[in-house]
């Protein structure tokens, strides 16, 4: 079990960094955040794996993945994230935007 735990830390360093890696783009993520990111992204690339090609019915959906399903799932996940902080508008400054606006008002008086 500890065996377990310690090899999916390891896969999820190295698939949440080469992810980072091949997706373009800047990531503002720590360490943890990208350890988790590899982890949960070898549960999706598992659960993928079952889905997809239907091996190990015994084990069930919720299984981890090797190294390739671990990164897909990471980039995957990576992808949904970024869509996740653009539609709520965590890419975007808006303070700059009211900033603007409120000078142009105070300027014309």
């Amino acid at each position: 079990m500890l065996g377990f735990i310690i090899m999916l830390l390891i896969i999820g360093v190295v698939a949440g960094y080469i992810a980072r890696l091949l997706v373009p783009g800047r990531d503002p993520m720590g360490f943890v955040q990208t350890v988790v990111l590899g982890v949960v992204g070898s549960f999706i690339g598992g659960f993928l794996g079952y889905v997809l090609f239907d091996k190990d019915p015994g084990e069930g959906a919720l299984q981890a993945s090797g190294v390739i399903g671990s990164i897909i799932g990471a980039i995957l996940l990576l992808l949904a994230r970024r869509a996740y902080l653009r539609r709520h508008g965590y890419g975007r400054s808006r303070r700059t935007y009211r900033g603007y606006r409120r000078s142009r008002v105070r300027s014309r008086y």
